[in-house]
């Protein structure tokens, strides 16, 4: 489920790039799910050329995912097909990321295929002889492909999922009977969103294939005239608009179409949360240690919600240290790093493999991230408190409480009391018979805990919430500053381009945090 904070900033985002009537039909879906053509047009009440036009868009940038069902007919009629669309939050969201993308493939491969991706970033999908067309003069389709190319091998560019996959009836049969004194396997349904999303993907072996014949068709169709002008987002969404019904038009349908991978992004911006925790708790020797294990288990294919790296033997972690170029550290060294970040030190000396669990860092990561918010928010004896019951994991009495952290008890009441007001913890009232014969008098003991579950999505919501400030307020200050009739245009540029400076730092500062509570839970 999505928090009402979410689906307030991924429909303003919408609405910025896209948008007033994109963001109605996004809201309507985001907060009444699934939903088909009929149903968005009587929920947002705008006309079906709008919605239609509007879910075409939002498929190309995307933002919507559509699918289709058989529906069995009434009295004896036949079954029907049915198109269904759903948000893709997630995919929204990411668009607050797009800088953070945009510098990582600067930084790795360089300007030219940054120009390529920028496309990708502003049109969504594109076929080859799509962004052949925008190459540029100073450019070849050579040195195109080879920086196409590049970012396909990096995986930051891969083939876009089905526009609209069918989804096979489930087969109607019983499930096995259990057999008595047995554990039956565990088996988790998949929603239908989720098998759509399966349905829709691309196969694995083709996911990051660039077949030459594809770069020979993009030529073709460029000698002939054919390829659509890209050269602007205007352009772009007109020839969606254009469209007669389906997803796509015929010409891309026939192209293979390409779209900006976020998974490998949010991959090493995880790996880059990992070692900086590391390195701030541990050390820079611990931390080059892991950012070596990480960059090996990129070629295994590591993944955003994989809770362990792969395993690799300490001669293999060295050798990659070395290739990295921090020559000065030997075996031994690495070897204590790694029992650092929880690794079981080897009882023989050999080559013995070694695995680290992610999932401890991440969630020491949130962990440190929720009491750095109540030490801002509550103060240090707050901090205190809190951090104690969070380490103990378990009810924790008042008294106990302000003792093991030298509060005064009606001091430790009234700051318990308001963090348990804020959701920052849970309280619980236990009646317990007093001491003496007989018993005496009851006496109401309050008992404190985090769960930390409900926690971290109270904390995204509020992140969500303070995202949605920020650009609101970014919003009104650069149109106050519009306003402004009494300076010189350089004068009004430059004070423009500080605020924006200022403003977009401090929101992908919290985007760091928002990620960390997203996209890196286990």
């Amino acid at each position: 489920m999505v928090s009402q904070h979410g689906i307030k900033l991924a429909v303003h985002l919408v609405s910025s790039f896209f948008g007033d009537h994109n963001a109605k039909v996004c809201d309507c879906l985001l907060r009444r799910g699934t939903l088909t053509l009929p149903l968005i047009m009587r929920y947002t009440e705008l006309s079906k050329e709008n919605v239609r036009h509007c879910l075409l868009a939002l498929i190309h940038q995307n933002c919507v995912q559509a699918f289709s069902i058989q529906q069995e007919g009434a009295f004896g009629e036949a079954p029907k097909v049915i198109t269904q669309y759903m948000a893709l939050f997630d995919n929204i969201i990411h668009r607050m990321r797009f800088p953070k993308f945009m510098g990582i493939v600067s930084e790795e491969l360089g300007e030219d295929c940054e120009k390529i991706f920028k496309l990708l970033l502003q049109h969504g999908r594109l076929s080859l002889s799509q962004i052949t067309v925008d190459k540029g003069e100073n450019s070849t389709l050579e040195s195109l492909q080879e920086n196409f190319n590049k970012l396909v091998h990096g995986r930051f560019v891969e083939r876009c999922p089905a526009p609209e996959p069918f989804l096979e009836p489930p087969p109607e049969e019983q499930p096995p009977a259990k057999k008595r004194g047995t554990k039956s396997s565990k088996v988790v349904e998949l929603t239908i969103e989720q098998r759509a999303l399966v349905a829709a993907a691309p196969l694995d072996s083709l996911r990051f294939v660039v077949e030459a014949h594809h770069w020979d068709d993009a030529s073709t169709e460029k000698s002939e005239g054919r390829s659509t002008d890209v050269t602007t987002a205007e352009k772009r969404k007109r020839d969606v608009f254009e469209l007669d019904g389906s997803p796509l038009d015929k010409e891309d349908k026939k192209e293979v179409l390409w779209r900006v991978n976020a998974e490998e992004f949010l991959l090493r911006l995880r790996n880059k949360v990992c070692v900086e925790n590391v390195r701030s708790r541990f050390g820079t020797e611990c931390g080059t240690v892991l950012s070596a294990v990480l960059e090996l288990d990129k070629g295994s294919n590591g993944r955003v919600d994989a809770g362990r790296t792969a395993s690799f033997t300490i001669t293999t972690i060295y050798d990659e240290i070395i290739k990295e170029g921090h020559l000065s550290m030997n075996l031994e060294r690495i070897t204590d790093c790694l029992v650092q970040m929880g690794c079981q030190r080897p009882m023989i000396e050999i080559d013995e493999p070694y695995s680290i669990d992610l999932k401890s860092i991440i969630e020491r990561a949130q962990t440190e991230e929720v009491e750095s918010i109540v030490l801002k928010r509550y103060g240090r004896e707050a901090y205190r408190m809190f951090r104690l019951i969070s380490q103990k994991g378990h009810l924790l009495e008042t008294d106990k409480i302000a003792d093991a952290t030298f509060i005064e008890k009606k001091d430790a009441i009234r700051v318990l009391y308001k963090l348990w007001k804020d959701d920052y913890l849970q309280m619980e009232k236990v009646n317990v018979s007093g001491g003496g014969p007989g018993g005496g008098k009851a006496i109401q003991l309050m008992l404190w805990k985090v769960n930390k579950m409900c926690l971290w999505e109270h904390v995204l919501d509020e992140m969500y919430h303070a995202a949605l400030n920020l650009r609101h307020r970014m919003a009104h200050d650069l149109e106050q500053e519009k306003q402004i009739r009494d300076k010189k245009p350089e004068e009004l540029k430059a004070r423009r381009s500080k605020i924006r400076l200022i403003y977009e730092s401090s929101f992908m500062n919290l985007d760091d945090a928002v990620m960390l509570f997203q996209n890196f839970r286990f």
